[in-house]
């Protein structure tokens, strides 16, 4: 194993670190297969408050979620592209809070704010291709609501199935190369012996930041990937919305302009709080330099934003609230023959 003053190199998921000693040859080495995590809060007496809110949180988002799959796959009527579009992304909030909050709750339960290598190398992978998606997917809806209302006439020609499913296949292997990478070039660097991650989960930039080793190519990479795979979906939605308000715009009638905007108002709700909450993290990040307030502010969007989005369309929609309460009439009229049956 190479050596490096105060640092040490990384290999088949090992760090080197003064908590665990090993013998090794000749001399003293010593080996660690975990970093530590940072926490919300000491303060022993608001450790079960801070369970119940992110368990409740959790909950709430995976079972929001598992209901717009559920009424859209299961009403004929929603087999469009816009909710087909919505059904993943709901599957892509349940995998990206699923990713983070249950070994957060792990770690407050136990009280140790520890992670395995392993598991921080895969939460590293999972972390940077579900967010990623995510902007993929919120730019074909965006594309999507664009047809729909500056091309209305050619909508079901352009939106067909298989478009609808290669732009969510080519944005889902995008995503898998570009994490995949990042993960690799992660594996390569070396740590410093505190290996103590400012986070509550490992993050890709807070992993590039602790390490000891050149991270130039890391730090190169992770821009360049940046402003290509989410700047670019940001600006096909900003030009999205620019075409959409200007259709909107030349629509006479009042009642034609706030229907345009309802079938939009949705999803420009959910783009708007990811993007916000996204911005809000790295913004108070460099603003306080805190790592206590960055992690507050990744709440946000790994956990609020999640948990928000079903809301936003059920509450918003009326074919979403009539699909979900036509399953709720179907479970219940079956669940009531199956007791007569038992009967």
């Amino acid at each position: 194993m190479l050596l490096i003053p105060n640092c040490v190199k990384i290999n088949h998921f090992f760090l080197t670190s003064s908590h665990h000693s090993n013998h090794m040859g000749p001399g003293n080495d010593t080996q660690i297969s975990r970093f530590l995590l940072l926490v919300l809060s000491n303060d022993p007496d608001l450790q079960p408050l801070i369970f119940g809110l992110f368990l409740s949180m959790y909950l709430i988002t995976v079972c929001g979620n598992l209901l717009i799959i559920l009424a859209v796959s299961s009403d004929s009527h929603l087999h469009t592209p816009m909710y087909f579009f919505l059904a993943n992304l709901s599957f892509l909030d349940i995998c990206v809070i699923s990713t983070i909050i249950p070994k957060m709750l792990v770690n407050i339960q136990t009280q140790k704010n520890v992670i395995s290598y392993p598991g921080c190398i895969s939460q590293t992978y999972f972390s940077t291709l579900f967010a990623g998606w995510d902007d993929f997917l919120l730019a074909v809806m965006a594309y999507d609501r664009f047809v729909a209302i500056c091309h209305p006439l050619h909508y079901t020609v352009i939106m067909i199935p298989h478009l609808c499913g290669l732009l969510v296949l080519v944005s889902w292997i995008m995503r898998v190369l570009n994490s995949l990478l990042q993960s690799l070039m992660l594996l390569q660097l070396s740590f410093c012996s505190e290996v103590e991650i400012p986070h509550f989960f490992c993050e890709l930039h807070q992993m590039i930041q602790i390490a000891c080793s050149d991270t130039f190519l890391n730090d190169t990479v992770l821009y360049v990937s940046t402003m290509l795979l989410a700047g670019g979906p940001l600006a096909r939605i900003l030009y999205s919305y620019s075409k959409i308000i200007s259709s909107i715009h030349r629509i006479s009638s009042a009642q034609g302009k706030y229907k345009a905007f309802s079938t939009c108002a949705s999803h420009l709700s959910v783009v708007s709080l990811f993007y916000c909450t996204v911005l809000g993290v790295y913004l108070s990040s460099a603003a306080t330099q805190s790592s206590h307030a960055s992690a507050v502010a990744s709440v946000m969007y790994t956990v609020v934003t999640p948990m928000v989005n079903p809301f936003n369309y059920s509450l918003r929609n009326r074919d979403i609230k009539g699909a979900l309460i036509r399953f709720s009439r179907r479970a219940a009229i079956k669940g009531t023959l199956v007791l007569v049956v038992k009967k």
